[in-house]
């Protein structure tokens, strides 16, 4: 696939009845939902779950999204998100990307972006990244 960026983390999806709206292609908020899904699978996959989250009392959110809906994608067909960390200031910012490709001819048919922040679970405010933070998404951070 021609990815934006080297090493991807892959989240495969494949749209059913529910995900398509009344033009008969999937509805622009299942890219949303697919983005947080994959976001989060990369992050347990990277060895922080929510469980995690809760017992250090930070997690990264979403200050702002992003996203370029490129070409529609229809009932059943196969889709790959790939999801990277891509950039990070090791004390409270992050920035995550995805690029949504159509397995059968590799077209991107959607790229994101979010900028996260770390936040204390109990308060909603902005806090520092623990350490915990620091030493796993900052090894995960891509370069172009």
């Amino acid at each position: 696939m021609p990815w934006d960026y080297p090493n991807p983390f892959l989240f495969r999806v494949t749209p059913c009845s529910g995900d398509i709206d009344g033009l008969a292609h999937t509805n622009n908020a299942v890219y949303v939902r697919w983005c947080e899904q994959a976001g989060w699978a990369h992050s347990e996959q990277l060895g922080l779950d929510l469980d995690d989250y809760r017992r250090l009392d930070r997690a990264m959110a979403i200050r702002r999204g992003e996203y370029d809906y490129l070409l529609p994608t229809l009932l059943g067909e196969a889709l790959t998100l790939a999801t990277w960390l891509v950039a990070g200031d090791g004390r409270l910012a992050m920035e995550r990307r995805f690029q949504l490709v159509r397995d059968s001819d590799g077209a991107t048919v959607l790229r994101g972006r979010w900028d996260l922040v770390c936040i204390e679970v109990s308060s909603g405010r902005a806090r520092r990244m623990p350490a915990e933070f620091v030493d796993t998404y900052m090894a995960a951070v891509v370069q172009p």
